[in-house]
C-alpha cells in the first residue's frame, strides 16, 4: 500500500470458504508475481498464499484515474 499499487484489498464473504482480493494497478515494470511472493504473510509461510490474474480493461472512478 505504502507504494501506491493498491486500488482495494480486503476479505471476501464467499459462503463456500473465506479467501481475500487485492485489485492492483501496476506499471509494465513491476512483476506481479515477485511483488506478491515478496508480502510479508505469504513469505510466513503460515497457509496464505496468491494468485495473480489480469485485468484487461478495468473502469475506475475519476478520482483514481
Amino acid at each position: 500500500m505504502n507504494k501506491g499499487f493498491v486500488i482495494v484489498f480486503g476479505p471476501v464473504a464467499d459462503p463456500k470458504g473465506s479467501y481475500g482480493i487485492c485489485v492492483l494497478q501496476l506499471g509494465s515494470d513491476v512483476d506481479a508475481h515477485a511483488l506478491c511472493g515478496n508480502d510479508p504473510v505469504v513469505k510466513a509461510a503460515v497457509g496464505f498464499s496468491f494468485e495473480v490474474w489480469p485485468m484487461p480493461r478495468a473502469m475506475l472512478p475519476a478520482a483514481h484515474a
